[in-house]
């Protein structure tokens, strides 16, 4: 099978190439994917850059956790009528050297998910890290119904998700920080109650006009190192943040006023969801898919023999939404 790979660290440019591998054959209770589109994420290129360490888990890796494609082999244990099955995958390269940027994948069967019939092929690369991460945001801790929640960055390749989700799931109000007139409109159509330019308006005075200084009772932080003192500034007496990103390794936050009002903070990463969280995640994800009621912000489709640029599309910032890579390219 032809994959991309790289075996040490540094610019994609520089690393990432493409190689021929055998085609993996899936061993007891493990499917085969034959992969279509493979999506990119931050988590990605930060590993490819050496951004958490320049050591390897894996003399090569094939990387990216997201994926979709048809299940075209099953191992011993695994139900054959699974074989023609459109799936899409999550956790692909967690912890394994193997991701979804080659022709084929093996993984547990339970990490190749159906994919509901309506939804585009390509969308299903975009919904193990964005979407989980954004309907997780959205659920846990009781849910937003009736809660008014602001959610930042509502353009963005996880925050768009949010700004439907936390909508479809019963939010009273929906805010969406954005940084321009474009993304306003994506975020609006996405069903933000109201935008927030970050660049030209004070945030947390925008949020309390609106509520009348009541606040937001949840705040969707995709950094808080950036966006924490506007956070503490926006948020509801017995509210709460869920972040799941950060673009520093150390923040501060002033702990009386957060203490004085009950202040809840609860962090998670995606790929460490408790099996509870994710089986519910999933299928609440997969009930909204089946009624055609999500949008997919997919800017850039990249085939694979230009894996490189769509990893230079997400780590400068300016993709402006989800990037994929056709591997049948």
């Amino acid at each position: 099978m032809r994959a991309a790979c790289y075996e040490c660290t540094g610019p994609a440019a520089e690393v990432l190439r493409l190689v021929e591998l055998p085609d993996p054959v899936p061993a007891a209770g493990e499917v085969r994917v034959r992969l279509v589109w493979s999506g990119v994420n931050p988590s990605d290129v930060k590993s490819r850059a050496g951004l958490r360490t320049k050591t390897l888990p894996f003399a090569r890796i094939l990387p990216h956790s997201d994926g979709m494609g048809v299940i075209d082999a099953v191992g011993a244990g695994v139900d054959g009528g699974r074989i023609g099955e459109r799936v899409w995958v999550w956790n692909a390269a967690w912890g394994r050297a193997d991701g979804t940027a080659a022709q084929y994948v093996v993984l547990p069967q339970a990490q190749a998910v159906a994919l509901p019939a309506g939804t585009p092929d390509e969308a299903g690369a975009c919904l193990g890290i964005p979407a989980l991460t954004a309907i997780h945001a959205v659920m846990t801790g009781g849910g937003v119904a009736g809660k008014r929640v602001l959610v930042a960055g509502g353009a963005g390749a996880v925050g768009h998700y949010a700004v439907q989700f936390a909508r479809l799931l019963g939010a009273r109000q929906v805010f969406a920080t954005v940084s321009s007139e474009a993304k306003a409109h994506l975020a609006t159509a996405a069903g933000a109650h109201e935008v927030i330019d970050y660049k030209r308006e004070d945030v947390a005075a925008a949020v309390l006009r609106a509520t009348e200084g009541v606040g937001v009772d949840r705040v969707i932080e995709l950094d808080i190192a950036a966006n924490g003192a506007v956070d503490a500034a926006a948020v509801a007496a017995n509210g709460d943040w869920v972040v799941y990103g950060s673009s520093a390794a150390r923040f501060t936050l002033d702990f009386f006023p957060l203490i004085a009002r009950n202040v809840t903070v609860r962090f998670f990463i995606v790929y460490h969801l408790t099996p509870a969280d994710r089986t519910a995640a999933t299928a609440k994800l997969t009930e909204l898919l089946q009624a055609g009621r999500v949008q997919h912000n997919i800017t850039h489709r990249v085939p694979l023999t230009e894996i490189a640029r769509a990893h230079e599309l997400v780590e400068s910032g300016a993709a402006g939404g989800n990037v994929v890579v056709d591997v049948t390219r």
